[in-house]
């Protein structure tokens, strides 16, 4: 069983700035983990296993910060993780 890892990533910029992303996990219907960093623009991976996952979500992120800094020269949010509830919703 891989080692489980908190609901948040850090990753460091070239410069050394340090910044905690909100990461959202889940299993989809073939069995493959999906990372998200929703404050970050379109910052989501797939892999088969966690570790794996883990390694992707913290190279990906190190891009999405390089485009976010270079292309949109906003400020990243760093939003507080409050929880999660899975709810259902019926039509």
């Amino acid at each position: 069983m891989a080692k489980q890892q908190p609901s948040s990533a850090k990753a460091s910029t070239r410069r050394g700035q340090k910044y905690n992303f909100s990461v959202i996990i889940e299993k989809d219907e073939s069995g493959y983990y999906v990372g998200r960093v929703p404050a970050l623009r379109s910052c989501y991976t797939q892999a088969k296993t966690l570790p794996e996952l883990y390694k992707r979500l913290e190279q990906l992120v190190s891009l999405c910060l390089e485009v976010e800094k270079k292309d949109f020269k906003q400020k990243i949010p760093q939003n507080q993780f409050i929880g999660i509830q899975n709810l259902e919703f019926a039509k």
